[in-house]
């Protein structure tokens, strides 16, 4: 990170020039998809707006969708998708210097620089600005693109409230193991399962009236182990705002027992009061959403039927 003058920047032609005015919001976003200190991830920038990728072991990939409609200006002249990769730490501690708390810093972001840098610059002052600018780099493999399809003519999916998710993937670390993921449909319910050090069961019932497992939809019965890393790495960093507002996430179990979980982030400018308090009832102009995709362990490729 650099304080040094942008001078030259524009120069070359720019792939994205864009403005946006919650940084606190993005910082929440990214840092949902932070479950370790050093990471590396990549970026791509399109017309639609900016995805940012993180991976791990071939087993564990995140997705942070931030759209051009998050963004005040948003200006986009690649004729591709151009593609670099960087340390997401220093990406979420460079933002974390032009975010003021209870202020909304206004900040513009560049790429690529002289030296295919990521520059950033502060709005809001026409007499003092602050300048920072992030070293990029190739990525070193591509992302593995998984072409998520469902099990069936009926998606298998469930809505938890996002807070009781977490506390349950928190509470599952205990016996230290794997996290056997259960679905049926008669009776419509969802079992987190452990079994290591000693055995935890989690029930979710799902009834017109539960407040907890808030959406259904499942046809058969399906059951998975995924690695507890995997799990924990998908709940441990949401933001505060999304266990606050009785937020919910979402998901779904695809072919081959690929775990897909959704979450919502508000990106609202500081000071802003979002209208919403349902999961599904959010402004989507205004939101990041977040994807994980968790393998299942390999010995349990195949759904389990117990029945």
């Amino acid at each position: 990170m650099s304080s040094s003058s942008m001078a030259g920047g524009g120069a070359e032609a720019l792939d994205l020039v864009c403005h946006l005015d919650s940084v606190q919001g993005m910082v929440d976003a990214l840092s949902s998809v932070r479950w370790k200190r050093h990471q590396d991830a990549v970026i791509e920038l399109s017309e639609h707006g900016i995805v940012l990728i993180v991976e791990e072991a071939g087993c564990l990939q995140a997705k942070v969708y931030l759209k051009r409609e998050l963004f005040l200006v948003y200006e986009y002249a690649s004729e591709g998708r151009p593609r670099f990769g960087l340390s997401l730490g220093l990406f979420v501690d460079c933002l974390n210097t032009f975010s003021t708390p209870g202020h909304s810093s206004v900040i513009e972001i560049r790429y690529p620089g002289p030296d295919m840098q990521l520059l950033l610059k502060s709005m809001d002052f026409p007499d003092v600005c602050t300048y920072a600018e992030i070293r990029t780099r190739i990525p070193n493999t591509i992302s593995w693109d998984y072409h998520f399809e469902h099990t069936g003519n009926v998606p298998v999916s469930f809505t938890v409230r996002s807070a009781v998710l977490k506390e349950a993937i928190d509470d599952l670390e205990w016996p230290c193991s794997a996290v056997q993921i259960r679905i049926q449909p008669d009776p419509p319910s969802v079992t987190f399962r452990a079994e290591g050090h000693g055995d935890l069961q989690i029930d979710f019932e799902y009834y017109s009236t539960n407040d907890l497992l808030v959406a259904f939809q499942c046809d058969q019965l399906l059951s998975y182990r995924y690695k507890y890393k995997f799990l924990r790495a998908a709940t441990s960093n949401l933001p505060s705002n999304v266990l606050k507002d009785n937020r919910g996430s979402k998901m779904t179990i695809g072919r081959g027992g690929m775990l897909k979980i959704q979450h919502l982030v508000s990106v609202l400018r500081a000071g802003v009061q979002h209208p919403f308090s349902d999961h599904m009832h959010h402004q989507p102009s205004r939101i990041a959403y977040i994807e994980f995709f968790v393998k299942p362990e390999e010995e349990d490729e195949q759904p389990i039927n117990d029945s």
